[in-house]
């Protein structure tokens, strides 16, 4: 099982199964969301993913067609980006987590979008939009 907590705490997670793939994402909307120079989210089975607490702290803001983000009301903590074609799986912001997940990013994803400011410096894959 993977804990998850937002900043002040109000929200937790339980995460239990294995998270499937993640990545850092450069998209304008994910750097917003972040207010970092990318967002990193793991993907996880809705079933997997359980409130422990907080449920009323969690609000949703739909940040494009079929997006929702999701963020602490009181922290403003991003929590989770939910795309309605995927009604099954969850990614979880990778920030929020309290355990080690298991997995690591695997490539870097919308660098055609990146901050100007930012020069990536691992050697993980770099694709100009999504996951192949």
């Amino acid at each position: 099982m993977i804990r998850a907590s937002c900043l002040c705490g109000g929200v937790e997670f339980e995460i239990r199964g294995e998270l499937l793939r993640a990545s850092h994402c450069h998209c304008s909307m994910c750097r917003k969301a972040h207010g970092a120079a990318f967002g990193t989210y793991a993907v996880a089975k809705k079933a997997d993913v359980r409130v422990v607490s907080g449920e009323a702290l969690i609000a949703a803001y739909g940040s494009s067609p079929g997006v929702r983000r999701t963020f602490c009301i009181r922290c403003g903590s991003t929590l989770q980006w939910l795309k309605a074609s995927r009604p099954d799986l969850v990614d979880i912001a990778l920030g929020i987590l309290d355990d080690d997940p298991g997995i690591r990013p695997a490539c870097h994803i919308y660098v055609g979008s990146k901050a100007p400011w930012y020069d990536i410096g691992d050697a993980l894959p770099q694709h100009l939009q999504g996951q192949p």
